[in-house]
Formats: structure tokens, sequence, C-alpha cells
């Protein structure tokens, strides 16, 4: 499999390729973010491993100019930036997981292999419809009365997930897992937050809600 990895700390980015070459992944380097962006648009690659503090174009603006055109790559954001404006903007420019530094090499590997299994099963031509709400997996389009309601790439698959389970009570940790590849943590309001941003865009101006709490189960969507 072919890796973009994006890191201007060059003890980092070759302790990170040999990691990954031992592993049997091709793993191509760019030190700064202009070079990054020339690279994941001109090339494919299965995963993109991304720092956020870069010359030439921070990890944010990378991962937005490569969200515009390639919208099924793997996003993995690798940074020292923990807090969690930081991990929102990162999963709002279309991230698809988050890993703080400093960080063991199995766990990276451990989410790599996450984000790559998540794709390849994946139900990339789907349609999805609960009422007037429609989603296109392949298309990557979501409309609500025939208006067409822009998403980032982290609230998508999120939606897609309460789509995909239509009338079925999904925890949190099942939504963590499935969302961001990561176990639940109770002490963070993360999907709280989307289910917020999502009830916002998909609810605003439209008819009846669609995405309902359960108290101390989880979130549903459902039709009224």
């Amino acid at each position: 499999m072919k890796i973009l990895l994006v890191e201007d700390e060059q003890n980092v980015a070759a302790f990170i390729r040999k990691g990954l070459e031992e592993q049997g992944f091709t793993t191509h380097i760019a030190y700064d973010g202009i070079t990054g962006i020339k690279l994941g648009l001109d090339q494919d690659f299965d995963l993109i491993i991304l720092d956020i503090i870069l010359p030439g174009r921070n990890g944010y603006e990378v991962c937005s100019e490569i969200r515009k055109f390639k919208r099924e790559t793997p996003i993995l954001m690798l940074t020292a930036l923990g807090t969690m404006r930081d991990k929102l903007k990162g999963f709002e420019t279309g991230a698809d997981d988050y890993l703080l530094k400093p960080f063991h090499f199995e766990e990276l590997l451990a989410r790599m292999r996450s984000l790559l299994r998540r794709r390849q099963i994946s139900p990339s031509f789907s349609k999805f419809k609960v009422a007037d709400l429609e989603m296109d997996c392949y298309k990557k389009t979501v409309y609500r009365s025939g208006n067409e309601i822009i998403l980032t790439s982290k609230e998508f698959t999120l939606l897609e997930v309460l789509m995909a389970n239509k009338g079925r009570v999904l925890s949190r940790a099942h939504i963590a897992e499935a969302v961001w590849g990561i176990d639940f943590n109770r002490g963070t309001n993360l999907i709280d937050v989307y289910i917020n941003y999502l009830r916002k865009k998909i609810g605003k101006g439209q008819g009846d809600p669609l995405i309902h709490t359960m108290i101390g189960m989880g979130y549903m969507i459902k039709e009224k």
C-alpha cells in the first residue's frame, strides 16, 4: 500500500518511514505543506499521515485542499496540538482520525489499519433515505427536500452511520468506533458536538427533527 507522510521533522519522518516500510508500506515523504498538497493531488495514496505545523501551508490547509478532490482517501493527523479546538478543526477540515505526539508506533499502525479497513468495507455505492433526507455515498451528496446540504467529511461519515442504522439506537461507544475509529472517552463531548452540528445543518429551515437523543442510551435517526 502507498502512504503519503507530510512531516517537516526529518527524524520523525525517517522513524515513521522505516517502521512503515518494515510493515510492507511504500512511503512517500513531503517536508512542507505545499509539496504535501502537490503530491496528495497528483498521485493516488491509500492513506495520508499529516502533521499540522508545517512550513509553506499548515496541515489544516493541506487537508482542506486535498479533500476538495480526494474525498475517499483516509487522512490521519499526527500532531502535538491536542486541545479539543485543535481536534475539531482537524475533523472539520476533513481528517478521519487524530493522533497526538509523542506516540507509540504500534498505535499509529493500529489507527492506520483501522482506517484502511473501514475504507475497504465502507458502503461507498449505497444510497440512504430517511423521510425527505437523502444521501448518496458514491457522489458524497446529501439533500433534504431537494436542497443540498454541505457537510464536512466527518459530519458526512457520522450521518452515514446513523442513516445506515435507521431506527436503531446507537451508543456513543458504537459511534466513536464507527466514525473516529477510537474507544469512547467519557471525558469528551466530541460526539455531542458533532451531533449538534448535524442537527443544525439538516434541520435548519426543514421539516421535523430526524436525529433523536435516547437518554442514557445514545442517538437514533428515524422518521416521525
